[in-house]
């Protein structure tokens, strides 16, 4: 289970509409606890596909691995990614699958209809080479006191 604040439930809603018609992407941090995963930080990044960014979407190594050290400074992990379906449903596409490398992650999916998110569908990445798949993820969406939310990184500004 992925559970995830309504502050960083809206701030991909609004990365997916700020985007389009282009994918947004970034990466879910937080802590694992028991069977549930705790998102506490949602952090918006680059999406490098430029001419393709309409149907694809990639993260800049260098910015992940900036990423992954600086939740490690906060004490914090990578849960998970999320990039957004501009005018398409919130369903993992074959390409998704394909370019899915971290094993147990979450992978969350925005479909964005005429630059307005709507439905938002969590997937975990299970196995490994040619038996990975994706597992529908229950999403919980939860209401917190936004003073212990931390900050977002926007590596967009």
């Amino acid at each position: 289970m992925l559970v995830i604040g309504k502050a960083e439930y809206e701030d991909i809603r609004c990365h997916g509409e700020e985007r389009y018609p282009h994918e947004c992407c970034g990466v879910l941090l937080g802590a694992i606890s028991g069977n549930r995963k705790i998102v506490s930080r949602v952090v918006r990044c680059t999406n490098t596909r430029g001419q393709a960014a309409r149907t694809r979407y990639n993260i800049d190594p260098r910015e992940l691995i900036d990423i992954q050290r600086q939740a490690r400074e906060h004490g914090e992990s990578i849960l998970g990614f999320y990039h957004s379906h501009p005018d398409a449903p919130p369903h993992w596409s074959r390409t998704d699958l394909d370019q899915a490398y971290w094993p147990d992650c979450s992978y969350i999916i925005v479909s964005v209809l005429a630059g307005n998110a709507s439905e938002m569908t969590s997937f975990v990445l299970e196995g490994a080479d040619a038996d990975r798949r994706f597992l529908t993820e229950l999403l919980e969406v939860v209401e917190h006191d936004r003073r212990e939310r931390s900050a977002i990184i926007d590596y967009n500004q």
